[in-house]
């Protein structure tokens, strides 16, 4: 084979390694956002059920001593048992009385404080109707099942039909699943508390990790001379960012918790695990943001007399800013994903309240997600991955914003 024959064949075999390579590469991009949009069409076809609510439709007549009593469900009963007059007995009567939820009375009260002229007379109410029947309206459970794996029997699947064959029976947005707290009902269960409680630990995060961190990043790099012991402190922190995020779980029940009594369950605390869990992101995106300004800013203030306090804070600060706050808020969108360490501080107890302060007992959004996936009622895996969306769609607005202020702020060289 002469020199020349040698070097195609080379080149040849060259060529085919890179033609391989790039087809390497592209696969696993594929495979990838495949798996990615797998998991968004699994979540979103599970969830989006759950921003509607079956809702149905009764002629209610608000008796002014029921009214009085408060006796709400009784109403709504009366005015479901009207559309079935011929159900006497009290078992099926209690049977199509279940068709409603057992928030319906609070529906009709909420209703005559909104309109109080109602009592006395009568209005057309979209009242809720129970997990079991929404579940079943929504066709989430097959209605040709057979009746023992249906929650939904054969009677009340009738009564169901006859009330869609009358128009009585809607879905319509599901409000109270972004203004209620936990329930145990599914139909009753929201994640305002949760939000809520996310929002308020986050607050607590960022007020706690954001000075500190800068702070830490800019001795660091700015002032801190370079010897053994800062060289210490830089691994330890570069280590901390890799520490699984239990243990500052645990650091947190054993500091806050056990020595200094802060209360169990509370965003304050919360917000205290996570700022810790933060600070070594927010410090390593710092110095990085500090040590990308080019020497030559520092070295004309300097020229111009200023000193080495009014260089940093009025200079380099300024221009790694960009840097620093887009390192804060990809820490933050991870603190507002982490569930781990939250559990290990006794935010995972059942909380039907919406917390009101940064002391008041709450939990976060992936709590309420891993409580709701470990109930046994189907109606709590279409909350489940609705909780999901909305989480997903904070970390999406979060990510997207430190994109933005990065563009917006950033200066080329």
């Amino acid at each position: 084979m002469t020199v020349s024959a040698r070097i195609e064949a080379s080149l040849r075999r060259r060529y085919a390694a890179e033609r391989r390579f790039r087809a390497y590469g592209l696969s696993a991009i594929v495979f990838a956002l495949s798996c990615l949009a797998l998991l968004f069409v699994a979540i979103g076809a599970n969830g989006v059920s759950a921003f509607l609510q079956t809702r149905i439709s009764l002629e209610v007549e608000f008796v002014p001593e029921q009214v009085k009593d408060g006796d709400w469900q009784g109403l709504a009963k009366k005015a479901l048992w009207a559309q079935f007059p011929e159900i006497a007995e009290r078992r099926d009567r209690q049977m199509l009385a279940a068709l409603l939820s057992s928030g319906a009375g609070f529906a009709l009260r909420a209703e005559v404080e909104k309109t109080p002229s109602l009592v006395g007379g009568k209005a057309m109410v979209a009242l809720p109707a129970s997990a079991d029947v929404d579940q079943h309206v929504k066709g989430n459970v097959r209605r040709d099942l057979a009746e023992t794996e249906r929650r939904v029997n054969d009677r009340q699947a009738a009564w169901v039909k006859t009330l869609e064959d009358k128009g009585l029976v809607k879905k319509a947005f599901n409000s109270v699943l972004f203004t209620a707290g936990d329930s145990r009902e599914p139909e009753q269960a929201g994640i305002l508390g949760a939000l809520t409680g996310s929002l308020l630990t986050m607050a607590v995060t960022l007020v706690l990790s954001f000075p500190v961190a800068v702070g830490a990043a800019v001795y660091l790099e700015e002032f801190a001379p370079k010897n053994r012991f800062t060289q210490l402190i830089e691994v330890n922190i570069n280590n901390l960012a890799a520490v699984p995020s239990i243990v500052f779980g645990l650091l947190g029940l054993a500091m806050f918790l056990n020595f200094f009594g802060l209360p169990r369950s509370a965003p304050l605390v919360g917000g205290m695990v996570l700022a810790l869990m933060t600070l070594p992101t927010i410090i390593i995106a710092g110095r990085v943001a500090l040590k990308s300004v080019p020497p030559s800013i520092r070295e004309a203030a300097f020229g111009l007399g200023a000193s080495p306090i009014q260089v940093v804070f009025h200079h380099v600060l300024p221009l790694a800013l960009p840097g620093i706050l887009t390192g804060t808020i990809i820490g933050m969108a991870r603190a507002l994903g982490e569930s781990a360490p939250l559990l290990m501080i006794g935010m995972v107890a059942f909380i039907v309240n919406v917390p009101a302060g940064f002391t008041d007992p709450a939990t976060v959004m992936p709590v309420q997600v891993y409580l709701w996936s470990d109930a046994p009622e189907r109606a709590f895996v279409e909350r489940t991955s609705a909780a999901i969306i909305v989480l997903l769609g904070f970390l999406v607005f979060m990510n997207a914003l430190a994109v933005y202020l990065r563009k917006r702020f950033e200066i080329r060289w």
